[in-house]
Formats: structure tokens, sequence, C-alpha cells
């Protein structure tokens, strides 16, 4: 709703522009810059506004020996710089990361999610938000989104110039007429929607990487969809309780989704199911578990499981 509230007071500011001097292209621009800096804004700000909105408060070793250890050896195993660590004391089983790149990146666990999970779980969910912070997908998700941005603003802009255009144009020729208000409408309804589910069809590729990358860190995929199912049961308990709906998709299980999708909602959702998120993590521990007997089997015939032949 704040979406389409911003787009339609956008577009008037820039309709108004634009019929003042005259120049719909002045209109157009400023409009777009406007949707940019928003996007920029959002880009930079969005940890700090993350932490606001869940009264998040950073912790040291010392408070969490137990989050802040597995958060250390997971930035160790994959190279990344320690991030800040965060618990936001609400019973939601959940987690996320944030920051505009590994150098800034933060990671929060609700204090349900301590409450609910044993060690190999609650690593293989950092695994997770780790790989977030390692695949720059907030800077991913900031790109797509300001392209989202600016294609929805332009569209609306455009519907409008072209309702403008056909207004004062020939009132003769009807079927220019027409041609101009199909156009119109196509603008202002389908490209949104078409730039919608290019967005979240986005955002659900980089929580199935995410996932993956993290089952391949820790080694142990079962463990990150053992605790996705948790997650998810934990979640439809506190559901009613969840206020901050605008951040729900930046959580490691969105807290709204539920488990009965119909198929529209699941098109316009930024996370997959968790069933198919546990089917594809329980699939890459089986290829983990072969490529592990494979070369446990070149041990036992006292071959070098690095060797490769040359012969073919």
């Amino acid at each position: 709703m704040m979406f389409v509230l911003m787009t339609l007071m956008l577009t008037g500011l820039g309709s108004l522009v634009g019929y003042i001097f005259g120049r719909f292209d002045i209109g157009l621009i400023i409009m777009l810059t406007i949707s940019v800096v928003i996007c920029i804004y959002s880009y930079y700000g969005s940890k700090a506004a993350a932490f606001r909105a869940h009264d998040v408060h950073l912790v040291t070793e010392a408070e969490e020996p137990r989050l802040y250890g597995i958060v250390r050896k997971l930035s160790e195993q994959s190279g990344l710089p320690m991030p800040e660590v965060g618990i936001s004391e609400t019973m939601m089983p959940n987690a996320f990361a944030t920051g505009r790149n590994p150098e800034n990146a933060a990671v929060v666990a609700t204090r349900g999610l301590l409450h609910m999970l044993p060690d190999d779980e609650l690593e293989g969910v950092f695994a997770h938000e780790m790989s977030h912070v390692k695949n720059r997908d907030i800077l991913v998700m900031s790109t797509v989104s300001t392209m989202a941005a600016v294609l929805n603003y332009g569209s609306q802009y455009l519907s409008y110039a072209i309702l403008a255009a056909t207004a004062v144009g020939n009132r003769e020729d009807n079927s220019l007429r027409g041609l101009g208000y199909i156009m119109a409408i196509l603008l202002s309804v389908f490209v949104p929607i078409a730039s919608a589910l290019i967005q979240m069809g986005v955002s659900r590729s980089r929580e199935y990487l995410a996932d993956e990358t993290g089952g391949r860190m820790t080694g142990e995929p079962r463990a990150l969809a053992r605790a996705l199912r948790h997650i998810e049961e934990g979640c439809a308990k506190t559901e009613a309780d969840y206020v901050e709906k605008a951040y729900a998709d930046m959580w490691i299980s969105n807290p709204l989704t539920g488990k009965n999708r119909t198929l529209t909602s699941r098109l316009f959702s930024t996370h997959p199911p968790t069933e198919e998120r546990i089917k594809k993590l329980n699939d890459l521990a089986d290829k983990l578990d072969a490529e592990k007997k494979k070369i446990s089997d070149k041990k036992d015939l006292g071959i070098d499981p690095n060797y490769k032949s040359h012969l073919y």
C-alpha cells in the first residue's frame, strides 16, 4: 500500500512539474531522480532501520558466548570479516543479516531462535545469513529494487502523459484515442506487475543460493533443513504478534506467509516455500555424501583423491 501511494505521489509531482514548465521530460527526470535517491537512502540506511524496527541491541562474546562463537567460526570458515552480532528480544524464532557490504554487515538472532534451536541447526541458520553477506545480496536486491522502482514510476508517469496527450489530441480520430487509452492501461497495470514478479523471482533465487552456500559452508545442509522447518512452525505460533510487515521479507523465514500458500502468493513471495527449500537442501546433502564417499573410497584404495587422470 505504501509503495502504491509513493508511486502515485511521485507521479503526481512529476506531472505537476511537467505541466508547470510545459515539458513532460522535466517531470520525468525529477521523478526518476527522486526514486533513485530513495532507493540509495534505503540501501545505506537499511541496517539502522532494521535495528530500530526490531529493537536490536548488539552483544559481545561475554554476553552471548554461544551465538558469538558460532558466528566467529563461520566468519573464519568463509573468510569474511567478523560481523556485528545482535539480539532481538522477541520470542518469534528467526534471524536476518543486514549491512551494505561485508565490512558493514550484522547478523541478528531473536531470543526465541536461541531458545529453540540446538547448536548444529543454529550454525546452519547463520551460515545461511553469512552467505547473504558473502554473496552481496543486499547490494543485489537494492539494485533490483531500484530498477523496479524506476520502471514502475516511469510507467505510471508515461501512462499519465499518454492520457494527457490523447485527451488534447485529434478528437476526431477515435482509433488513435482508443490506442492511447490501451497503451496507458498496459503501462499502468501490467508493467508494475511484471517488474514485481521479476523482483520477487530474483529474491527467491538469492534465498536458494544462500541455502546452498550455507549448506556447503557447514557441510551439513540437513541441519539447516531441520532449522527451517522448526522456524516455520515457531513463526506460525507467533504470526499474530508480528507487526513489522514492511520488514517481514528480511528474515530467513517470512513470519507472515504460513504453510498454505496460493499460486499467486507464491509468485509474489520473496521466499520460496519451505518444503521446496528443504528438498533442495536434502538433495545437496545427498550430493555431498556421495562426494565424501568417493573420496573415502579412493583413500581406501591408496589413490590420491586430488589425482586426475590425463589418459582420456
